[in-house]
Protein backbone atom coordinates (compact mmCIF):
# COMPACT_ATOMS: atom_id res chain seq x y z
CA UNK A 1 0.00 0.00 0.00
CA UNK A 2 1.44 3.37 -0.98
CA UNK A 3 1.61 6.27 1.49
CA UNK A 4 -1.00 8.09 -0.54
CA UNK A 5 -3.36 5.13 -0.45
CA UNK A 6 -2.82 4.67 3.31
CA UNK A 7 -3.61 8.33 3.96
CA UNK A 8 -6.77 8.11 1.90
CA UNK A 9 -7.86 4.96 3.74
CA UNK A 10 -7.21 6.62 7.10
CA UNK A 11 -9.36 9.56 6.07
CA UNK A 12 -12.19 7.22 5.07
CA UNK A 13 -11.96 5.35 8.37
CA UNK A 14 -11.93 8.60 10.34
CA UNK A 15 -15.01 9.81 8.50
CA UNK A 16 -16.75 6.52 9.10
CA UNK A 17 -16.06 6.42 12.87
CA UNK A 18 -16.66 10.08 13.80
CA UNK A 19 -20.34 11.06 14.08
CA UNK A 20 -21.48 13.52 11.40
CA UNK A 21 -20.74 17.08 12.41
CA UNK A 22 -18.59 16.13 15.43
CA UNK A 23 -15.35 17.40 13.92
CA UNK A 24 -16.96 20.70 12.97
CA UNK A 25 -18.43 21.00 16.45
CA UNK A 26 -15.02 20.36 18.00
CA UNK A 27 -13.45 23.03 15.85
CA UNK A 28 -16.24 25.48 16.70
CA UNK A 29 -16.40 24.70 20.43
CA UNK A 30 -17.10 27.93 22.29
CA UNK A 31 -14.59 29.05 24.89
CA UNK A 32 -15.66 29.09 28.50
CA UNK A 33 -15.97 32.28 30.54
CA UNK A 34 -12.82 34.22 31.39
CA UNK A 35 -11.87 37.75 32.40
CA UNK A 36 -8.71 39.75 31.85
CA UNK A 37 -8.46 43.09 33.62
CA UNK A 38 -7.34 45.71 31.11
CA UNK A 39 -7.98 49.14 32.70
CA UNK A 40 -9.20 50.99 35.79
CA UNK A 41 -9.83 54.71 35.35
CA UNK A 42 -10.99 57.43 37.70
CA UNK A 43 -14.14 59.42 37.01
CA UNK A 44 -14.07 61.56 40.14
CA UNK A 45 -11.70 61.61 43.09
CA UNK A 46 -14.39 63.10 45.31
CA UNK A 47 -17.86 61.81 44.45
CA UNK A 48 -20.75 62.39 46.84
CA UNK A 49 -20.95 59.69 49.52
CA UNK A 50 -23.65 58.77 52.00
CA UNK A 51 -25.23 55.45 52.86
CA UNK A 52 -28.99 55.22 52.41
CA UNK A 53 -31.20 52.13 52.15
CA UNK A 54 -27.91 50.20 52.36
CA UNK A 55 -26.72 51.73 49.08
CA UNK A 56 -25.01 54.69 47.41
CA UNK A 57 -26.73 57.13 45.07
CA UNK A 58 -23.93 56.76 42.50
CA UNK A 59 -23.85 52.97 42.58
CA UNK A 60 -27.25 51.31 42.73
CA UNK A 61 -27.37 48.15 40.63
CA UNK A 62 -30.85 49.02 39.32
CA UNK A 63 -29.47 52.20 37.76
CA UNK A 64 -30.25 51.78 34.06
CA UNK A 65 -28.09 53.21 32.77
CA UNK A 66 -25.49 54.96 34.90
CA UNK A 67 -22.87 53.76 32.43
CA UNK A 68 -23.43 53.07 28.72
CA UNK A 69 -21.62 52.76 25.41
CA UNK A 70 -22.69 53.99 21.99
CA UNK A 71 -20.81 54.30 18.68
CA UNK A 72 -17.33 53.92 20.13
CA UNK A 73 -17.78 56.19 23.17
CA UNK A 74 -18.64 55.38 26.77
CA UNK A 75 -20.78 57.70 28.92
CA UNK A 76 -21.07 57.92 32.72
CA UNK A 77 -23.29 59.96 35.04
CA UNK A 78 -22.96 60.71 38.77
CA UNK A 79 -23.12 63.36 41.50
CA UNK A 80 -19.95 65.13 42.61
CA UNK A 81 -18.97 66.02 46.19
CA UNK A 82 -20.91 69.29 45.91
CA UNK A 83 -23.93 67.26 44.68
CA UNK A 84 -23.77 68.49 41.07
CA UNK A 85 -25.16 66.17 38.41
CA UNK A 86 -22.32 65.32 36.06
CA UNK A 87 -21.99 63.46 32.78
CA UNK A 88 -18.73 62.36 31.15
CA UNK A 89 -17.56 60.59 28.02
CA UNK A 90 -14.44 58.87 26.70
CA UNK A 91 -13.48 57.08 23.52
CA UNK A 92 -13.35 53.34 24.15
CA UNK A 93 -9.88 52.43 25.35
CA UNK A 94 -9.03 55.95 26.50
CA UNK A 95 -7.82 56.53 30.05
CA UNK A 96 -9.19 60.03 30.47
CA UNK A 97 -12.77 61.31 30.61
CA UNK A 98 -14.28 64.57 29.40
CA UNK A 99 -16.67 65.94 32.01
CA UNK A 100 -19.69 68.25 31.88
CA UNK A 101 -21.40 69.61 35.00
CA UNK A 102 -25.15 70.01 34.55
CA UNK A 103 -27.21 72.80 36.19
CA UNK A 104 -28.79 70.56 38.83
CA UNK A 105 -27.82 69.46 42.35
CA UNK A 106 -29.01 66.39 44.23
CA UNK A 107 -31.90 67.42 46.46
CA UNK A 108 -31.88 64.67 49.13
CA UNK A 109 -29.55 62.17 50.77
CA UNK A 110 -31.50 59.29 49.27
CA UNK A 111 -29.79 56.51 47.33
CA UNK A 112 -32.91 55.99 45.19
CA UNK A 113 -32.30 59.37 43.50
CA UNK A 114 -29.96 57.96 40.87
CA UNK A 115 -29.13 59.35 37.43
CA UNK A 116 -30.26 57.15 34.53
CA UNK A 117 -29.23 57.64 30.91
CA UNK A 118 -30.61 56.51 27.57
CA UNK A 119 -29.87 57.02 23.88
CA UNK A 120 -32.53 57.73 21.27
CA UNK A 121 -30.86 56.30 18.17
CA UNK A 122 -33.53 57.89 16.01
CA UNK A 123 -32.01 61.35 16.58
CA UNK A 124 -28.68 60.72 18.33
CA UNK A 125 -29.59 62.34 21.65
CA UNK A 126 -28.48 61.45 25.17
CA UNK A 127 -31.30 61.60 27.74
CA UNK A 128 -30.91 61.82 31.53
CA UNK A 129 -33.55 61.37 34.22
CA UNK A 130 -32.46 62.04 37.80
CA UNK A 131 -33.14 62.78 41.44
CA UNK A 132 -36.51 61.19 42.24
CA UNK A 133 -38.03 58.87 44.83
CA UNK A 134 -41.83 58.86 44.91
CA UNK A 135 -41.62 62.52 43.89
CA UNK A 136 -41.14 64.64 40.82
CA UNK A 137 -38.12 64.06 38.55
CA UNK A 138 -35.55 66.17 36.69
CA UNK A 139 -34.90 65.58 33.00
CA UNK A 140 -32.39 66.86 30.47
CA UNK A 141 -31.48 65.85 26.93
CA UNK A 142 -28.59 66.65 24.63
CA UNK A 143 -28.60 68.34 21.26
CA UNK A 144 -29.66 66.14 18.35
CA UNK A 145 -26.83 64.17 16.75
CA UNK A 146 -24.41 64.66 19.63
CA UNK A 147 -23.85 60.92 20.00
CA UNK A 148 -23.80 60.10 16.29
CA UNK A 149 -20.42 61.70 15.55
CA UNK A 150 -18.89 62.35 18.99
CA UNK A 151 -15.33 62.91 17.83
CA UNK A 152 -16.43 65.91 15.81
CA UNK A 153 -18.66 67.50 18.45
CA UNK A 154 -17.66 69.57 21.47
CA UNK A 155 -18.44 68.12 24.88
CA UNK A 156 -19.65 71.02 26.99
CA UNK A 157 -22.72 72.32 28.81
CA UNK A 158 -23.89 74.06 25.64
CA UNK A 159 -24.69 70.65 24.14
CA UNK A 160 -27.40 70.06 26.73
CA UNK A 161 -30.78 71.69 27.06
CA UNK A 162 -32.39 73.12 30.16
CA UNK A 163 -33.20 70.89 33.11
CA UNK A 164 -36.94 70.18 33.10
CA UNK A 165 -39.45 68.71 35.54
CA UNK A 166 -41.43 67.12 32.68
CA UNK A 167 -40.56 65.15 29.55
CA UNK A 168 -40.68 68.11 27.17
CA UNK A 169 -44.02 69.10 28.69
CA UNK A 170 -45.33 65.59 29.41
CA UNK A 171 -46.02 65.13 33.12
CA UNK A 172 -46.18 61.46 34.09
CA UNK A 173 -46.92 61.25 37.83
CA UNK A 174 -46.20 63.20 41.00
CA UNK A 175 -44.86 59.97 42.58
CA UNK A 176 -42.09 58.90 40.20
CA UNK A 177 -39.29 56.40 40.95
CA UNK A 178 -36.89 54.04 39.16
CA UNK A 179 -36.34 55.55 35.71
CA UNK A 180 -35.00 52.96 33.29
CA UNK A 181 -34.38 53.83 29.64
CA UNK A 182 -34.60 51.13 26.98
CA UNK A 183 -34.16 51.53 23.23
CA UNK A 184 -36.63 49.82 20.90
CA UNK A 185 -35.33 47.84 17.91
CA UNK A 186 -36.42 50.73 15.65
CA UNK A 187 -34.37 53.27 17.64
CA UNK A 188 -37.13 54.91 19.64
CA UNK A 189 -36.48 55.40 23.35
CA UNK A 190 -38.76 54.14 26.09
CA UNK A 191 -38.77 55.14 29.74
CA UNK A 192 -39.92 52.64 32.35
CA UNK A 193 -40.96 54.06 35.73
CA UNK A 194 -42.95 53.34 38.86
CA UNK A 195 -45.94 55.49 39.79
CA UNK A 196 -46.87 55.38 43.46
CA UNK A 197 -44.86 54.19 46.44
CA UNK A 198 -43.19 51.06 47.75
CA UNK A 199 -45.88 48.48 48.48
CA UNK A 200 -48.52 50.38 46.50
CA UNK A 201 -47.34 51.27 43.01
CA UNK A 202 -47.73 50.57 39.28
CA UNK A 203 -45.24 50.25 36.45
CA UNK A 204 -45.61 52.57 33.47
CA UNK A 205 -44.01 53.26 30.09
CA UNK A 206 -43.42 56.43 28.09
CA UNK A 207 -42.00 56.59 24.56
CA UNK A 208 -39.94 59.12 22.60
CA UNK A 209 -40.18 59.03 18.80
CA UNK A 210 -37.59 61.66 17.97
CA UNK A 211 -40.00 64.57 18.14
CA UNK A 212 -42.10 64.13 21.27
CA UNK A 213 -42.77 61.97 24.33
CA UNK A 214 -46.00 59.99 24.70
CA UNK A 215 -47.21 58.32 27.88
CA UNK A 216 -48.18 54.77 26.93
CA UNK A 217 -49.67 54.23 30.38
CA UNK A 218 -49.41 51.84 33.29
CA UNK A 219 -49.21 48.06 32.84
CA UNK A 220 -48.96 46.49 36.32
CA UNK A 221 -51.62 46.53 39.01
CA UNK A 222 -51.35 47.35 42.71
CA UNK A 223 -54.72 45.79 43.58
CA UNK A 224 -55.93 42.30 44.40
CA UNK A 225 -55.41 40.04 47.39
CA UNK A 226 -52.28 38.07 48.23
CA UNK A 227 -52.43 35.63 51.14
CA UNK A 228 -49.51 33.87 52.82
CA UNK A 229 -49.63 31.42 55.71
CA UNK A 230 -49.32 34.42 58.05
CA UNK A 231 -51.82 36.93 56.69
CA UNK A 232 -53.17 38.86 53.70
CA UNK A 233 -52.35 42.05 51.80
CA UNK A 234 -54.58 44.08 49.48
CA UNK A 235 -51.91 46.33 47.88
CA UNK A 236 -48.41 45.91 46.44
CA UNK A 237 -46.00 46.94 43.73
CA UNK A 238 -44.14 45.02 41.06
CA UNK A 239 -40.36 45.46 41.25
CA UNK A 240 -38.63 44.85 37.92
CA UNK A 241 -35.38 42.89 37.68
CA UNK A 242 -34.99 44.66 34.37
CA UNK A 243 -36.75 45.54 31.14
CA UNK A 244 -34.84 44.69 27.96
CA UNK A 245 -35.34 43.88 24.29
CA UNK A 246 -33.96 40.54 23.17
CA UNK A 247 -32.63 39.36 19.84
CA UNK A 248 -36.16 38.27 18.97
CA UNK A 249 -37.54 41.80 19.39
CA UNK A 250 -39.47 40.85 22.52
CA UNK A 251 -39.46 43.12 25.56
CA UNK A 252 -38.62 40.91 28.55
CA UNK A 253 -39.33 41.63 32.23
CA UNK A 254 -38.58 39.53 35.30
CA UNK A 255 -40.06 40.83 38.54
CA UNK A 256 -40.94 40.22 42.17
CA UNK A 257 -43.91 41.49 44.17
CA UNK A 258 -43.68 43.54 47.39
CA UNK A 259 -46.74 43.52 49.62
CA UNK A 260 -47.85 46.60 51.55
CA UNK A 261 -49.13 44.71 54.61
CA UNK A 262 -46.38 43.29 56.83
CA UNK A 263 -48.73 40.64 58.21
CA UNK A 264 -47.75 38.41 55.26
CA UNK A 265 -44.26 37.80 56.75
CA UNK A 266 -43.24 35.59 59.65
CA UNK A 267 -41.35 38.37 61.47
CA UNK A 268 -41.44 42.18 61.29
CA UNK A 269 -37.73 42.41 60.44
CA UNK A 270 -38.20 40.52 57.20
CA UNK A 271 -39.20 41.91 53.83
CA UNK A 272 -42.51 41.31 52.04
CA UNK A 273 -41.04 40.42 48.64
CA UNK A 274 -42.29 37.13 47.18
CA UNK A 275 -42.12 35.05 43.98
CA UNK A 276 -40.13 35.59 40.81
CA UNK A 277 -42.38 36.37 37.85
CA UNK A 278 -41.80 36.80 34.14
CA UNK A 279 -43.74 38.41 31.29
CA UNK A 280 -42.87 39.57 27.81
CA UNK A 281 -44.26 41.86 25.13
CA UNK A 282 -44.07 41.31 21.36
CA UNK A 283 -45.58 44.69 20.48
CA UNK A 284 -43.14 47.13 22.07
CA UNK A 285 -44.68 47.05 25.53
CA UNK A 286 -48.34 47.44 24.59
CA UNK A 287 -49.46 43.88 25.45
CA UNK A 288 -47.96 41.57 28.09
CA UNK A 289 -47.86 37.77 27.95
CA UNK A 290 -46.77 34.86 30.12
CA UNK A 291 -43.85 32.68 29.07
CA UNK A 292 -46.46 30.36 27.53
CA UNK A 293 -47.91 33.22 25.45
CA UNK A 294 -51.15 33.95 27.30
CA UNK A 295 -52.12 37.64 27.44
CA UNK A 296 -52.17 38.92 31.03
CA UNK A 297 -52.17 42.71 30.64
CA UNK A 298 -52.40 45.71 28.35
CA UNK A 299 -50.46 48.92 28.86
CA UNK A 300 -52.86 51.78 29.42
CA UNK A 301 -55.81 49.39 29.47
CA UNK A 302 -58.12 48.17 32.20
CA UNK A 303 -56.53 44.72 32.43
CA UNK A 304 -53.05 44.98 33.92
CA UNK A 305 -50.52 42.37 35.06
CA UNK A 306 -51.65 41.49 38.56
CA UNK A 307 -50.65 39.31 41.47
CA UNK A 308 -52.17 35.87 41.06
CA UNK A 309 -52.35 36.02 37.25
CA UNK A 310 -51.94 32.38 36.12
CA UNK A 311 -48.65 31.53 34.45
CA UNK A 312 -46.72 34.61 35.56
CA UNK A 313 -44.76 33.04 38.45
CA UNK A 314 -41.72 31.11 37.24
CA UNK A 315 -40.04 30.55 40.62
CA UNK A 316 -42.39 30.56 43.62
CA UNK A 317 -41.10 31.71 47.03
CA UNK A 318 -42.97 32.91 50.09
CA UNK A 319 -42.11 36.24 51.79
CA UNK A 320 -40.07 34.66 54.63
CA UNK A 321 -36.72 34.40 52.83
CA UNK A 322 -35.70 38.05 52.19
CA UNK A 323 -35.97 37.77 48.41
CA UNK A 324 -34.25 40.80 46.86
CA UNK A 325 -36.08 43.09 44.46
CA UNK A 326 -34.61 44.66 41.30
CA UNK A 327 -31.82 42.16 40.87
CA UNK A 328 -30.84 41.45 37.27
CA UNK A 329 -31.78 39.90 33.92
CA UNK A 330 -30.44 39.33 30.41
CA UNK A 331 -31.42 37.59 27.15
CA UNK A 332 -29.12 35.33 25.17
CA UNK A 333 -28.34 35.39 21.45
CA UNK A 334 -31.46 33.33 20.74
CA UNK A 335 -33.68 35.63 22.77
CA UNK A 336 -34.02 33.25 25.71
CA UNK A 337 -34.42 35.07 29.05
CA UNK A 338 -32.43 34.51 32.22
CA UNK A 339 -32.10 36.23 35.56
CA UNK A 340 -30.17 36.43 38.80
CA UNK A 341 -32.27 36.33 41.98
CA UNK A 342 -31.10 36.12 45.61
CA UNK A 343 -32.55 35.16 48.98
CA UNK A 344 -31.85 33.15 52.13
CA UNK A 345 -32.38 29.46 51.28
CA UNK A 346 -34.54 27.31 53.50
CA UNK A 347 -31.58 25.30 54.79
CA UNK A 348 -30.69 28.37 56.87
CA UNK A 349 -34.18 28.55 58.31
CA UNK A 350 -37.73 29.22 57.21
CA UNK A 351 -38.03 32.73 58.71
CA UNK A 352 -35.67 35.66 58.27
CA UNK A 353 -36.01 38.14 61.13
CA UNK A 354 -33.60 40.86 59.91
CA UNK A 355 -33.29 40.91 56.15
CA UNK A 356 -30.00 42.86 56.04
CA UNK A 357 -28.22 40.72 58.64
CA UNK A 358 -29.73 37.46 57.42
CA UNK A 359 -28.91 38.12 53.76
CA UNK A 360 -25.38 39.17 54.68
CA UNK A 361 -24.86 36.02 56.75
CA UNK A 362 -26.70 33.45 54.62
CA UNK A 363 -27.88 35.01 51.37
CA UNK A 364 -27.22 33.16 48.13
CA UNK A 365 -27.66 34.13 44.49
CA UNK A 366 -29.38 31.86 41.97
CA UNK A 367 -29.28 31.75 38.18
CA UNK A 368 -32.65 31.22 36.51
CA UNK A 369 -32.85 30.43 32.79
CA UNK A 370 -35.53 29.38 30.32
CA UNK A 371 -34.13 26.77 27.94
CA UNK A 372 -35.05 26.11 24.32
CA UNK A 373 -37.60 23.50 25.43
CA UNK A 374 -39.45 26.16 27.41
CA UNK A 375 -38.65 24.86 30.88
CA UNK A 376 -37.05 26.87 33.68
CA UNK A 377 -33.84 25.78 35.38
CA UNK A 378 -32.50 27.30 38.60
CA UNK A 379 -28.92 26.85 39.80
CA UNK A 380 -27.47 28.13 43.05
CA UNK A 381 -24.28 30.14 42.59
CA UNK A 382 -21.89 28.58 45.16
CA UNK A 383 -20.44 31.89 46.35
CA UNK A 384 -21.94 33.46 49.51
CA UNK A 385 -23.21 37.01 48.98
CA UNK A 386 -21.61 38.35 52.15
CA UNK A 387 -23.85 41.35 51.57
CA UNK A 388 -27.48 42.36 51.59
CA UNK A 389 -27.10 43.82 48.12
CA UNK A 390 -27.61 42.92 44.45
CA UNK A 391 -25.68 41.21 41.65
CA UNK A 392 -25.73 42.05 37.94
CA UNK A 393 -25.97 39.55 35.08
CA UNK A 394 -24.28 39.87 31.67
CA UNK A 395 -23.65 37.43 28.82
CA UNK A 396 -20.63 37.29 26.54
CA UNK A 397 -20.76 36.63 22.79
CA UNK A 398 -20.86 32.88 23.44
CA UNK A 399 -23.75 33.24 25.92
CA UNK A 400 -21.56 32.38 28.90
CA UNK A 401 -23.07 34.02 32.00
CA UNK A 402 -21.27 36.41 34.36
CA UNK A 403 -22.66 37.65 37.67
CA UNK A 404 -21.00 40.79 38.99
CA UNK A 405 -21.59 40.41 42.71
CA UNK A 406 -21.30 42.96 45.53
CA UNK A 407 -17.80 44.37 46.01
CA UNK A 408 -17.05 43.87 42.30
CA UNK A 409 -16.54 40.11 42.45
CA UNK A 410 -17.10 38.32 39.14
CA UNK A 411 -18.39 34.73 39.02
CA UNK A 412 -19.30 32.94 35.80
CA UNK A 413 -20.67 29.77 34.25
CA UNK A 414 -20.47 28.37 30.72
CA UNK A 415 -23.43 27.86 28.46
CA UNK A 416 -22.00 24.47 27.43
CA UNK A 417 -22.37 23.23 31.03
CA UNK A 418 -25.99 24.30 31.17
CA UNK A 419 -24.84 27.07 33.52
CA UNK A 420 -23.86 24.55 36.18
CA UNK A 421 -20.09 25.21 36.54
CA UNK A 422 -20.15 28.55 38.41
CA UNK A 423 -16.76 29.70 39.67
CA UNK A 424 -15.06 32.91 40.81
CA UNK A 425 -13.01 34.65 38.12
CA UNK A 426 -12.22 37.88 40.01
CA UNK A 427 -12.49 38.31 43.76
CA UNK A 428 -12.64 42.11 43.79
CA UNK A 429 -9.15 42.43 45.22
CA UNK A 430 -7.78 45.96 45.15
CA UNK A 431 -11.05 47.69 44.24
CA UNK A 432 -12.18 48.55 47.78
CA UNK A 433 -15.69 48.79 46.34
CA UNK A 434 -18.53 49.71 48.69
CA UNK A 435 -21.07 47.13 47.55
CA UNK A 436 -23.25 47.23 44.45
CA UNK A 437 -21.73 48.27 41.14
CA UNK A 438 -23.20 49.78 37.97
CA UNK A 439 -22.58 47.54 34.94
CA UNK A 440 -22.42 48.85 31.39
CA UNK A 441 -24.98 46.53 29.78
CA UNK A 442 -24.34 47.95 26.31
CA UNK A 443 -20.56 47.71 25.93
CA UNK A 444 -19.99 43.96 25.70
CA UNK A 445 -21.61 43.65 22.29
CA UNK A 446 -19.46 46.46 20.91
CA UNK A 447 -15.92 45.51 21.94
CA UNK A 448 -16.11 42.42 24.16
CA UNK A 449 -15.36 44.32 27.36
CA UNK A 450 -17.20 44.03 30.68
CA UNK A 451 -17.11 47.49 32.24
CA UNK A 452 -18.54 48.58 35.57
CA UNK A 453 -18.56 51.68 37.74
CA UNK A 454 -17.79 51.36 41.43
CA UNK A 455 -17.29 53.71 44.35
CA UNK A 456 -14.68 53.11 46.99
CA UNK A 457 -15.64 52.69 50.63
CA UNK A 458 -15.77 55.73 52.86
CA UNK A 459 -17.55 56.66 56.07
CA UNK A 460 -20.21 59.17 57.03
CA UNK A 461 -20.44 61.76 54.28
CA UNK A 462 -16.78 61.87 53.32
CA UNK A 463 -16.53 61.89 49.48
CA UNK A 464 -14.65 59.02 47.85
CA UNK A 465 -13.25 58.06 44.44
CA UNK A 466 -15.62 56.87 41.72
CA UNK A 467 -13.96 54.62 39.15
CA UNK A 468 -14.62 52.43 36.09
CA UNK A 469 -12.88 49.07 35.70
CA UNK A 470 -12.71 47.12 32.42
CA UNK A 471 -12.31 43.37 31.83
CA UNK A 472 -11.85 41.72 28.45
CA UNK A 473 -14.06 38.69 27.89
CA UNK A 474 -13.82 35.91 25.26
Amino acid sequence: MTPTTAAALAAVLLTATVPPGAAAQARAAAPGPAVTRVADTQLDGRAVYFESYNGLVNNNAFQKNGLLTYKGYQYAAWYTADRTATVARRALGANTWQTVRLPHKLTLDDSHNVISMGVSRIDGRLHLNMDSHSSGFFYVKSAAGLLDAPAGRAWDAGQFGAVQTTLDGLALTSQFTYPQFVATPEGRLQLSYRAGVSGNGRNGLAEYDGSRWTNLGEWSSATGTYTSEHGSSAARNMYLHGIDYGADGRLHAFFTWREQNNTVVCAPGGITNHDTGYVYSSDRGRTWRTAAGAVVGTTGGSDKVAVGDPGTVVDPLNPDHSLMNQESQATDSAGLPQAIISYVPGRFGQCTTDYVKDRTANGRAFHLVKNAAGTWKKTEIPVPLGSSQRSRLVLDRYDNAYAVMPYGRIVAASKDSGYSDWKTLFDGAGLNAFGEVVVDETRLAQDGVLSFMYQQRSSGTTPSPLRVVDFRLP
